[in-house]
C-alpha cells in the first residue's frame, strides 16, 4: 500500500501557468522531471509546448543548454595577441603625448620602420601597376601605389601592441619625409608644394578609414573603397578592380603569415606579384637573419 501511494505520489502533474502573447499557457510536468531539472545548473526542465498565437505557431522550447552554440571558426576569431600591462608612470606619459618604455630599442624599431618603408618604395613593381592598372606615370600615381602598400604594412604592424602602433607612426613619418624631398627633387615650388602636402595628408587620413572599412567588409566594400581612393572613380574596368581587390586580400594574408617579432626587429617586407603565375604558391616565407650590431 505503501509503495502504490509513493508511486501515485510521483505521478502527480505539477501545473503552471506561463503567459505567451497575452495568454496564459498551462504547462503540466511531472515531479519527477522538475526535480532531475532543479538538479542541474545548466540546463533547462524538458519541455516542449506549441500552440497558436495570432494566426502563427509559437513553439516553446526551454531543453537548451547554455553557451552551447556552434560557431564557425573563422580568422576574427582566431587568437589576438594579449595587450601589454604597463604601469601607471607609463600610461600618464602617454597620454600626455610621449612613447613609454617598449618591449625593444626606440631605435631598433626605427631602423626597421626605415626598412619596412623602403620595401614599400623598392620592391614594389610600379610599372606593372601603371600598365595593368593603366595608371599615368606621375608623382601621384607613385603615391597611390605607395600609400596602399604602406597601409598593409599599418595594417600587419598594428597587431603587434605597442611597439608596433609605435613603428606606424615612424612609418609615416619617413613616407612624408620622402613625399616632401621628391617634390623637391621635381623642383615643385615650396610655396605649392607646402599646399600639396596639406592635401595629400588630408587624402591619406581618408583613405586609411576607407581601406580599412573595406578590408573588414565583403570584397564590394574593398573594391568601392578601392574605386573612391585608388582609381580615383575613374576606373571603368571591373577586371581592373578584381585584380587589385585579389592582390590587396592575398598580401594582407602574405603579412599575417609573418612573424612579428621580425618584423619589429628587422622591418624585412616582400611584396608578391600583382598577378600570380600560380596562385597555390603563395607559401609562408623565411624568417629574416636580423643583425643588431652597433645598436
Amino acid at each position: 500500500m505503501a509503495l502504490l501511494v509513493r508511486v501515485l505520489r510521483n505521478r502527480i502533474s505539477i501545473s503552471q501557468w506561463v503567459p505567451v502573447c497575452s495568454r496564459l499557457l498551462l504547462v503540466s510536468h511531472t515531479q519527477g522531471q522538475w526535480g532531475r531539472a532543479l538538479s542541474g545548473t545548466s540546463q533547462w526542465p524538458q519541455m516542449s509546448q506549441a500552440l497558436a498565437c495570432g494566426g502563427s505557431i509559437v513553439d516553446i522550447q526551454l531543453s537548451r543548454k547554455y553557451h552551447t552554440t556552434n560557431k564557425l571558426s573563422s580568422t576574427k576569431d582566431s587568437p589576438q595577441p594579449v595587450e601589454e600591462k604597463v604601469g601607471a608612470f607609463t600610461k600618464i606619459i602617454e597620454a600626455m603625448g610621449f612613447t613609454g618604455p617598449l618591449k625593444y630599442s626606440k631605435w631598433k624599431i626605427k631602423i626597421a620602420a626605415l626598412r619596412m618603408y623602403t620595401s614599400c618604395v623598392e620592391k614594389t613593381d610600379f610599372e606593372e601597376f601603371f600598365l595593368r592598372c593603366q595608371m599615368p606615370d606621375t608623382f601621384n600615381s607613385w603615391f597611390l601605389i605607395t600609400l596602399l602598400h604602406v597601409w598593409m604594412c599599418l595594417v600587419r604592424m598594428k597587431q603587434e601592441g605597442r611597439s608596433g602602433k609605435y613603428m606606424c607612426r615612424i612609418i609615416v613619418h619617413f613616407m612624408w619625409e620622402d613625399v616632401e624631398q621628391r617634390g623637391r627633387i621635381m623642383g615643385v615650388n615650396s610655396y605649392i608644394l607646402k599646399k600639396n602636402m596639406m592635401l595629400m595628408t588630408n587624402n591619406f587620413y581618408v583613405a586609411i578609414l576607407g581601406y580599412d572599412e573595406g578590408v573588414l567588409s565583403d570584397d564590394r566594400g574593398l573594391a568601392a573603397a578601392l574605386w573612391r581612393t585608388f582609381f580615383n572613380q575613374k576606373c571603368e574596368d571591373p577586371r581592373q578592380l578584381e585584380l587589385l581587390v585579389e592582390y590587396v586580400r592575398k598580401q594582407i594574408q602574405y603579412l599575417d603569415s609573418m612573424n612579428g617579432e621580425d618584423l619589429l626587429l628587422t622591418g624585412e617586407v616582400s611584396w608578391r606579384p600583382l598577378v600570380e603565375k600560380n596562385p597555390q604558391s603563395i607559401l609562408k616565407p623565411h624568417s629574416p637573419t636580423y643583425n643588431d650590431e652597433g645598436l
